[in-house]
C-alpha cells in the first residue's frame, strides 16, 4: 500500500506539488493522471526518495522508502525508461541490478522472458535500443526482486499496440496477485481499461479521486435501439431528455438506468455505452485551467 498524506513540494514561489493525500491499495491499479506539469512525476519522485518533500509524508508498506532495506527486493520503480546506461547492454543492466538485490543470475534470464527481449537483443547495448525496448528493459527491471508495491511514471511511452496490450495485462496480472500498482500515463483510454481507481492532479492539487465508475456516472450514455422512438418515449416519461446523436441517442444518465428503462418496455438495444470522451473529457473539463493548447473560433488548422 502506498499512503501520500498532506504531501507539498515548492521550488522557489512555485509550488510543484499542494498538499496532495490518497491512497494506493493492494490488489489494485491507481491511475494517477494530470496534464504536463501537474505534479505527477514530482510526487512519485518524492515516494522513492529522490526528492525531498517540504511538508507531508510518504509511506509504503507503513514505512518510508528510505528506511526499506534493499527497497529494490519490495518496490519496483520505473520513472525514466531512458536513464539507463547507454553503454551497457540490457543483460548487463539486470544482471547489475540482480547482484544488486542479491538475486542468483537465473532471475536475469527470468525477466528477460517476462518483457520479451530476446537473447540477441539482450546482447545489444541500450543506446541501440528503441525507446519501447527501453520500456520493457526498464520493466524488467522494476519487477526483478519480485516486489509488492510497482511506481511506474509513463511505462506504455514507445510501446507499439501490442505491447500495450502486454502491458496491460501484465499489471492486471500483477495486481490480482496482491500487488499495488500505482502507474501514471497520458494514454486515458489504457488507463480507463485498467485502472481501478483514478487519482487527477491539476496544478499540483488534486482535482478528483475515486473508481472509474464513481467518476464518469454524470457522463452521459449513448444508446441505440431497434425501436428508437418507442425508446424516446419511454426515456422522456421516465424524467429523461435523449438528444440525437449519429444513429442514436445520448441521455444523462447511467447505463444501467437506460437498460432497465428498455427492458422494461420490451425496447431491443443494439448498443448501449458510456457516452463518447468518457475519462478523456472529464480529463479535460477537470483541468480546463491547466491546459497549454486552446482553440480560438475561427482558428485555421
Amino acid at each position: 500500500m502506498i499512503k501520500v498524506e498532506n504531501l507539498t513540494k515548492k521550488y522557489g514561489g512555485f509550488t510543484a506539488v499542494d498538499d496532495i493525500s490518497f491512497v494506493a491499495q493492494p490488489g489494485r491499479v491507481t491511475g494517477f493522471l494530470g496534464p504536463n506539469g501537474a505534479g505527477k512525476s514530482t510526487s512519485m519522485r518524492i515516494m522513492v526518495g529522490l526528492t525531498k518533500a517540504d511538508r507531508g509524508s510518504v509511506t509504503i508498506g507503513g514505512h518510508d522508502y528510505m528506511d526499506i532495506p534493499n527497497p529494490a527486493r519490495h518496490v519496483g520503480v520505473l520513472l525514466d525508461a531512458s536513464a539507463q546506461h547507454a553503454g551497457r547492454t540490457g543483460r548487463e543492466v539486470l544482471a547489475l541490478s540482480a547482484a544488486t538485490m542479491g538475486l542468483p543470475s537465473t532471475r536475469v534470464d527470468e525477466m528477460l522472458s517476462l518483457v520479451s527481449l530476446t537473447e540477441v537483443e539482450s546482447k545489444r547495448r541500450v543506446k541501440n535500443y528503441s525507446l519501447g525496448m527501453r520500456q520493457r528493459l526498464g520493466i524488467a527491471n522494476a519487477l526483478m526482486g519480485d516486489p509488492q508495491v510497482l511506481i511506474l511514471d509513463e511505462p506504455a511511452n514507445g510501446l507499439d499496440p501490442a505491447g500495450i496490450r502486454w502491458m496491460r495485462g501484465l499489471l492486471k496480472g500483477y495486481a490480482d496477485r496482491g500487488g499495488t500498482v500505482l502507474l501514471s500515463s497520458h494514454l486515458l483510454h489504457e488507463v480507463q481499461m485498467i485502472a481501478d481507481e483514478l487519482v487527477m492532479i491539476g496544478r499540483g492539487r488534486i482535482v478528483a479521486q475515486g473508481t472509474p465508475q464513481e467518476l464518469l456516472q454524470d457522463s452521459g450514455t449513448f444508446v441505440r435501439a431497434l425501436e428508437a422512438d418507442r425508446l424516446v418515449e419511454a426515456l422522456q416519461a421516465a424524467g429523461f431528455d435523449p438528444t440525437p446523436v449519429a444513429d442514436g441517442f445520448r441521455v444523462e444518465a447511467e447505463s444501467v438506468q437506460v437498460g432497465k428503462i428498455a427492458a422494461e418496455h420490451q425496447i431491443t438495444l443494439v448498443e448501449l455505452k458510456l457516452a463518447d470522451g468518457g475519462l478523456e473529457d472529464l480529463f479535460l473539463e477537470l483541468t480546463a485551467d491547466t491546459q497549454r493548447e486552446t482553440y480560438p473560433e475561427g482558428a485555421q488548422a
